[in-house]
């Protein structure tokens, strides 16, 4: 028999207060080990996807199954369940401050160890390995107020690495970041993978797509999955990309270049 995907959503429908949708009919399986991109226009349901499979938001239809085990509201009430769930998978937001709110970054990376109900010694050690990690140990006292974006990012991973999940989900994590720490950011989802760790990351950045993925999910602004392919493959389809609104078509000003979508500014609540 073949070997169950780690993470499989079928058939998945969300629809924001019950009439903006945001997925129709998203079936994605995501294999132990592989870099999954999903790529798609703002607003086209990449991130949602990712809420659904951090069990912070639940499908009107379809499913949602993770570790050999359904993910449901009902079983995430179960506190064992929640508890070993919420260990094994970890959320990097888009946004540092909507992910970072203790009093200083010591703090911030202790918080999930301490839910956890791990034990205070076991959690200094681990923070303090974890600060060690990500070459951030000098801020460890510093509230995160004080901290420039990049140093901001790097202590919201360092909150959801300290409970090393198997699984990293990262929500556009190139986007309003600079260029060293995108560099450093790309360097480490790399090394998180060849480590084992099991990447889906949601983007519309085409120019890291190669080094962030393996296979890529495209979205098209319908809210389903219309493409899927490596990201060689992907990029090369132009039709796609212009067809998911990805890049668009200059050709018949500038001779046939192609400008990549820029960062656009409509952030729909239901991205």
């Amino acid at each position: 028999m073949a070997s169950e995907a780690l993470l499989e959503v079928t058939g998945l429908a969300y629809a924001y207060l019950g009439r903006f949708p945001a997925l129709d009919d998203v079936t994605l399986a995501v294999d132990r080990g592989e870099r999954v991109a999903l790529l798609g226009a703002n607003g086209c349901g990449k991130s949602t996807l990712l809420k659904i499979l951090d069990g912070l938001l639940f499908p009107d239809k379809g499913s949602y199954r993770a570790f050999a085990a359904d993910v449901t509201e009902d079983s995430l009430e179960d506190e064992q369940f929640n508890r070993g769930f919420r260990s094994r998978i970890g959320f990097v937001f888009q946004n540092s401050d909507a992910q970072v709110f203790s009093p200083t970054v010591r703090e911030e990376i202790a918080f999930g160890p301490l839910t956890q109900g791990m034990e205070q010694t076991a959690v200094a050690a681990r923070v303090a390995d974890t600060l060690g990690m990500l070459d951030i140990a000098e801020l460890a006292d510093r509230a995160p107020y004080q901290l420039s974006g990049g140093e901001k990012k790097r202590v919201a991973i360092a909150s959801v690495l300290v409970m090393n999940p198997e699984v990293l989900l990262f929500d556009e994590p190139t986007a309003a970041l600079d260029p060293r720490t995108q560099q450093w950011l790309i360097e480490l989802i790399i090394e998180l993978n060849g480590a084992g760790k099991t990447i889906v990351l949601a983007t519309h950045d085409l120019d890291s797509l190669e080094l962030l993925a393996d296979r890529c999910a495209v979205f098209s602004e319908g809210h389903t999955i219309v493409a899927s392919g490596s990201p060689r493959e992907v990029l090369a389809d132009r039709d796609l990309l212009l067809a998911v609104n990805l890049i668009h078509d200059h050709s018949h000003h500038h001779g046939g270049t192609i400008h990549v979508h820029p960062h656009t500014a409509d952030h729909h609540a239901t991205d």
